[in-house]
């Protein structure tokens, strides 16, 4: 199914807030992932924070589709622009479209026009480290993180400020399309991947990706793709089109772990994953769908990747 995603602009955007995770959407869009852009707001053409001016807006939308994603992108003078009537109307706006699927995201200082909505109500979130005491004030009840790149909090998701935008569109992109499409347009762009949404560390799935060599990245790709193969260094090595022996000489210089650790890190995000949605399911059963020989061989790699017993970690997924 189509994601559609309405990124939604006020007068005096700060400019990086909506080109650098509207690019990295528009990547992901064009390298195949189910997604619709839209680029609106309640006037169809408006300055921005570099003095230049952006036009063809879509209007508000009166009706917002099924399952779809708000993104308030923010603004470079907060104190001045949300005072005007532009932005008024986005905030009695995020009041009434959005309907009950309707997920809402906001980067940078746009977590304020939700906060007037009342959408952060009771809910965690963050903003840009010079605006916590502002978001505080605007959504009392909200319990504000001072020390993330942005926070999932179900139907709502908070950047921090300016860049990290591309983190939460990365993010979005790797629930809509997979972790391996989200890691190709994370190379695309050059940057390093900080993913973590409760979590400042790094998503495994991302992780030892922040080189540039092509042969290594085709391996990551494959296994990323099918963690629970059976991978011989021979298969990765046809893959990556080198020798098994040149790959794992490659693999240890650009990643600064083996093909082995990297695999059984990649098996134990799965299981992670697949406690999320289904908090009973047996070792076994998790051992088997992830490509670990046994019940016993999953509890070893679990307890040296993640530090916690299956138990203690099944508990904390939920």
């Amino acid at each position: 199914m189509t994601l559609s995603i309405y990124l939604v602009l006020t007068p005096n955007v700060l400019m990086l807030d909506y080109a650098g995770p509207a690019e990295a959407l528009r990547m992901a869009r064009d390298m195949g992932a189910p997604l619709a852009l839209h680029t609106c707001g309640p006037q169809a053409a408006i300055h921005t924070s570099l003095g230049t001016g952006l036009s063809g807006l879509e209007p508000l939308p009166a009706q917002l589709p099924p399952r779809s994603l708000v993104l308030v992108v923010g603004n470079s003078n907060e104190e001045v622009d949300y005072a005007t009537d532009a932005a008024r109307t986005v905030v009695q706006w995020l009041k009434t479209a959005p309907q009950g699927d309707t997920r809402l995201a906001s980067i940078c200082s746009g977590a304020l026009l939700l906060a007037q909505a009342g959408c952060l109500d009771g809910r965690h979130c963050t903003t840009h480290h010079t605006l916590i005491a502002d978001l505080q004030a605007c959504a009392p009840t909200a319990q504000v993180a001072m020390d993330r790149i942005f926070v999932d909090d179900g139907r709502v998701l908070t950047s921090a400020g300016i860049t990290t935008g591309i983190d939460l569109a990365l993010y979005i992109v790797e629930q809509a399309a997979g972790p391996e499409l989200a890691a190709r347009v994370a190379r695309r762009l050059v940057m390093y991947q900080r993913r973590g949404a409760h979590d400042p560390q790094v998503s495994p799935w991302l992780a030892y990706r922040n080189h540039m060599h092509p042969a290594v990245h085709r391996a990551q790709d494959a296994v990323a793709r099918a963690p629970e193969r059976s991978w011989t260094l021979e298969d990765l090595a046809a893959v990556a089109c080198v020798s098994a022996r040149h790959l794992s000489r490659l693999f240890a210089l650009h990643t600064g772990i083996s093909v082995v650790a990297y695999q059984q890190q990649l098996r134990i995000a799965r299981a992670q994953e697949m406690l999320v949605h289904n908090p009973l399911l047996s070792q076994e059963r998790l051992a088997q769908a992830c490509g670990f020989a046994s019940a016993r061989d999953f509890r070893r790699v679990w307890q040296r990747c993640g530090g916690v017993a299956p138990v203690t970690g099944r508990s904390s997924a939920r």
